[in-house]
């Protein structure tokens, strides 16, 4: 299984270093960086995906449900704080964990493990995509085919994700991180945390953007390195 990739929200020094030497005694997590504020996170997070937020809530300038609250589709998140009369309400968001401070290193892997189990059967029913040519989605409340060969790209659309076909367009209520992990990988990139492409589909591409039958689209700060490798 691919590593969990994480990053930490935490104002307090002494917390944020806990937290991160914790996640480093864990094999199957990646820290991708720790910010002192939502902002700071919230910039990070236009460019790259994370599967898993470790979040305090008493932050500076944003506090950590706020924060929550303007996330479209949020990954995994283990709340981390002091104060426990927030535990309803991080429930109500659907958050994976809750983490009284101080908190021993059992009581963290109790939690990371919950996110691990959920990861590791996101993934398991999708392994069989790479041998298929299609996939059903659900438009309409109705299970529609659509081919990999017709996809030209799919474009976010805040619940919503748009798949732009040679033949016509789709609205499937999901996001595009759910919607790549269904997509074989040597067919499709994702070239910004809102746009995946066909490889087949691409015409021409600069260092700053993609286009696809005749559609420009952007390249991510973060994707780069994708483009440079097709």
């Amino acid at each position: 299984m691919s590593k969990i990739k994480c990053i930490l929200i935490e104002d307090e020094p002494l917390a944020a270093k806990v937290l991160s030497d914790y996640i480093s005694e864990v094999p199957f997590l990646e820290l991708q960086g720790k910010f002192k504020d939502a902002i700071l996170a919230t910039d990070f997070l236009r460019t790259n995906d994370t599967d898993l937020i470790f979040l305090d809530i008493h932050l500076p300038k944003l506090k950590g449900m706020a924060f929550l609250k303007t996330l479209t589709h949020p990954p995994a998140i283990i709340i981390t704080t002091a104060y426990h009369q927030y535990a309803v309400e991080g429930f109500e968001l659907n958050v994976t964990d809750y983490l009284l401070k101080p908190f021993e290193f059992e009581r963290f892997l109790v939690a990371v493990t919950k996110v691990k189990t959920a990861y590791s059967e996101k993934q398991v029913p999708l392994a069989p995509a790479e041998n298929k040519d299609y996939l059903f989605l659900n438009v309409d409340k109705k299970k529609v085919k659509v081919l990999f060969a017709d996809i030209v790209y799919i474009e976010s659309q805040r619940e919503y994700i748009k798949i732009v076909t040679t033949k016509k367009e789709y609205l499937s209520k999901m996001s595009t991180h759910e919607m790549e992990r269904l997509l074989p990988g040597h067919l499709f990139k994702r070239i910004h945390r809102s746009f995946i492409v066909s490889v087949s589909k691409i015409e021409s591409y600069t260092a700053e953007m993609v286009e696809v039958n005749g559609v420009a689209i952007p390249i991510g700060r973060g994707y780069k390195e994708v483009i440079e490798n097709l």
